[in-house]
């Protein structure tokens, strides 16, 4: 019998792996972030992808369609019910609670990292995907709303962005200005059953603030004539939007008031808000957040007042690859290659490479292992992009020198001292 050839193993659907000339985008674009966090005074937290299913099921609502149909949800071994992380807020609200960090004090967190959704994977939306969070508590004012959104524009203008994408904001008021909205909202749709796609028929009972969100062009017709949630706000929700709007407009940031914009998770309140773009077809939104005030209780702690974001980073990374705005040097990984020729060579390449490191702290030194030709590793010092060849033969190992020959510049080959060598490259880097 001839032997079975094994089945080549994939990854599984939607979730992707980034290749290294991927990778250094997405590492430029989390340096941008981590710099603006930073100079906000925002400090990481790290909380593990897997949580209790209950989680989930208390905060987001168990009548969305992410704990309807989305999480990936299983029993472990002690039959436990656990959840890969379907978005990051609840995750930071149970390790801010348990670590006790909203004990009569502010906090100001931010968290990165890979979230899991069962959806249709298309363009821009993925079963694994990637957020940037951003969480603060123990602050009740419109100011730090503002300074979330005002955080916000700041990374799309270092991004360059900042023209591409457009504010929308809305208030939902607080629980009873939604009670009473929503009893205003379903009387209206019962009127107008026929008129209703079968998603929102779904969801009147359960969760009709969604439908406000609908995507179906007769739903959106019919709630052109809808009652809007701005009628039924309280004096405190107003006030604090009014107050958030003006400081927006004194900072001068562009925004548009959308009735519409409800969000789809059950725990929002007052503030919400989204950043969208038109370059990217149907997935247009790519950072959203809003307040959160009642979810801390929900979960079982004392009350405090919460708000942020999450930021969609497949998206983003989408957005600045279709505008073209990712620089140049971004892919240039490679400031120098060192040739390795002849068989005694490699523990002097070696141990030079470790000494012009060491000298040269931000230099980034590739040295050719393996052996091969003048010629094969030339070809690969062209691959790399290194404007420098550095070359160690026979004849560098004897003279204790280093052969220097640019790749961007038609200049003789020199043969330079360790200490020239580390003198030239940091002239270059600089």
């Amino acid at each position: 019998m001839g032997k079975t050839v094994a089945k080549q193993l994939q990854a599984i659907r939607g979730m992707n792996d980034l290749l290294p000339e991927q990778t250094v985008v997405w590492q430029y674009f989390e340096q941008k972030v981590r710099g603006v966090l930073a100079s906000t005074g925002y400090q990481e937290i790290r909380m593990p992808v897997l949580e209790p299913t209950e989680l989930f099921k208390r905060s987001i609502g168990e009548v969305t369609d992410i704990v309807e149909k989305e999480m990936y949800t299983f029993d472990d071994r002690n039959g436990d019910s656990l959840t890969l992380r379907p978005e990051g807020t609840a995750g930071c609200v149970r390790a801010a609670q348990q670590h006790s960090l909203l004990q009569n004090q502010t906090q100001r967190l931010w968290y990165y990292g890979p979230m899991f959704r069962h959806e249709r994977p298309q363009k821009g939306r993925y079963r694994q995907f990637y957020q940037v969070g951003v969480e603060t508590f123990g602050m009740e004012g419109p100011d730090i709303d503002a300074e979330l959104i005002l955080m916000s524009a700041r990374l799309w203008r270092e991004l360059g962005i900042l023209d591409h994408v457009r504010l929308e904001l809305n208030s939902l008021g607080t629980a009873a200005d939604r009670k009473r909205y929503r009893e205003a909202l379903v009387e209206y749709l019962r009127g107008h059953l026929e008129a209703l796609d079968d998603d929102s028929r779904r969801r009147l009972d359960s969760n009709p603030l969604r439908i406000l969100d609908s995507k179906n062009e007769t739903t959106q017709q019919l709630l052109e004539g809808a009652p809007v949630l701005s009628d039924y706000l309280d004096e405190e929700s107003q006030l604090h939007f009014s107050a958030l709007k003006a400081m927006l407009d004194e900072a001068g940031v562009a925004y548009v008031v959308n009735p519409r914009l409800v969000r789809g998770l059950d725990y929002y309140g007052k503030t919400v808000f989204e950043w969208v773009t038109t370059e990217l077809g149907a997935q247009g939104t790519v950072c959203a957040g809003g307040r959160y005030d009642g979810l801390v209780e929900q979960l079982g702690g004392k009350p405090v007042p919460a708000v942020g974001f999450a930021m969609g980073v497949e998206r983003l990374i989408l957005l600045l690859e279709t505008l073209q705005l990712i620089p140049a040097e971004v892919h240039h990984q490679v400031d120098a290659y060192l040739l390795v020729l002849g068989e005694n060579c490699s523990s002097y390449a070696l141990t030079v490479a470790e000494q012009l490191r060491l000298a040269v702290p931000s230099l980034r030194l590739v040295v050719n292992c393996g052996g091969g030709s003048f010629k094969s590793q030339m070809k690969k010092v062209a691959r790399s992009g290194a404007p420098i060849a550095l070359i160690v033969g026979d004849d560098e190992v004897s003279s204790r020198r280093i052969g220097v020959k640019y790749q961007d510049r038609d200049e003789p080959q020199q043969a330079l001292t360790l200490e020239q060598t580390q003198n030239l490259l940091n002239q270059q880097l600089a």
